[in-house]
């Protein structure tokens, strides 16, 4: 059997999101609760009228693509961060680097302001094109007795968040600027998740060679970070870009 090429789909809309790269991005939605994103649907599809009715659940589905997934070539098994560097199979993990770059993701819908949606909790960056909305339906979808596979033995850690004093006054100008925002909430449930590659864990000593700082961006703001254990990061620094 042979398969056609699907090109008529076209995005809805482009996310714009508090995560402006990768790194730093929650793997999985609802991770960290606060993150801030909105979309603003083509003018072409009617939002008027297309979005009517949305404003009283409480939770979409938003399908997008996995638009910064440049690996050429296809793998059919995959490293999750949460098992420390062992291998898995694509379709028993929720990587990027699948054969079709499609993802799927539980949001929670905040508010409709004329065509645009206010979202709490994706795990997008920024200029995620958007293919569709479904409202979430919690009496067919959510299962709470289903098995998660090798989830139920991934290593689980609590990992605690400082902010040292030149970080704290960059945070408390940075507030001042997104009132309709938790900016402090946003950066620790992020890095509660520890979002450096599996190859960065595991060198947090302080004499350690290969101890390194890190840094990711959040709207307009750097936060530079480092590890002063397995479950203890420092956030040091808080650079702002100035409009």
């Amino acid at each position: 059997m042979e398969f056609e090429k699907i090109s008529d789909i076209k995005p809805i809309g482009y996310l714009e999101s508090c995560y402006r790269d990768k790194f730093g991005t929650p793997r999985q939605p609802g991770l960290s609760p606060k993150a801030w994103s909105q979309l603003r649907l083509r003018a072409d599809l009617q939002p008027e009228q297309a979005l009517e009715g949305l404003e009283s659940f409480s939770h979409v589905w938003l399908i997008f693509m996995f638009h910064q997934n440049k690996t050429a070539r296809y793998h059919a098994k995959v490293h999750p961060p949460r098992l420390g560097g062992q291998s898995m199979g694509v379709f028993a993990t929720r990587s990027p680097h699948r054969p079709n770059p499609i993802g799927l993701s539980l949001v929670e819908l905040v508010r409709i302001e004329g065509d645009s949606l206010i979202f709490a909790g994706a795990d997008l960056v920024d200029g995620t094109p958007i293919l569709d909305i479904k409202p979430y339906l919690p009496e067919v979808e959510a299962k709470p007795n289903a098995r998660i596979g090798w989830l139920g033995q991934a290593e689980q850690v609590s990992i605690a968040v400082k902010f040292l004093p030149e970080a704290e006054a960059a945070l408390e100008e940075w507030q001042g600027r997104h009132l309709d925002k938790n900016i402090h909430d946003m950066i620790v449930d992020t890095l509660k998740l520890d979002p450096r590659p599996v190859l960065y864990r595991g060198y947090e000593q302080e004499n350690s060679p290969y101890r390194s700082e890190h840094a990711f961006r959040l709207l307009e703001g750097d936060v530079h970070f480092r590890f002063e254990s397995a479950t203890d990061i420092q956030v040091f620094k808080i650079l702002l870009m100035h409009n």
